[in-house]
């Protein structure tokens, strides 16, 4: 969802990648759903390994809620976690708070990268 709404609310003029350190085997139906809503279609994504090679390429790393230190790689890039939950096998009155909560987060990101441009 984050990485949708990025691309999508910055007009392409900065562009974000999502992966996970424990990718899925696929998108959760809810969320599609959730994205559809709202007008985004995320149907044909698919869940994507984090590499070092992306993390490298990276100005910034955001985390879901994996607590920077736990389970995410050791980084030298400015990382931030949002510790949101997960919206994998979540009733869709769930999935569209996250969405929410991702959204006004993504919003702030955006704005803050605009600002120090």
């Amino acid at each position: 969802m984050a990485e949708a709404l990025f691309n999508y609310l910055s007009n392409g003029t900065i562009q974000a990648y999502s992966a996970g350190t424990k990718p899925a085997s696929y998108v959760d139906h809810a969320v599609i759903g959730a994205m559809q809503e709202i007008g985004i279609d995320i149907s044909a994504q698919r869940p994507k390994m984090l590499t070092p090679e992306m993390i490298d390429d990276a100005d910034k790393v955001i985390t879901m809620g994996c607590g920077i230190e736990a389970v995410c790689p050791a980084t030298f890039v400015p990382t931030e976690d949002w510790e949101l939950e997960d919206p994998e096998g979540q009733p869709i009155e769930k999935v569209r708070e996250i969405r929410e909560r991702i959204e006004e987060k993504v919003k702030n990101l955006i704005e803050g990268i605009q600002l120090n441009q």
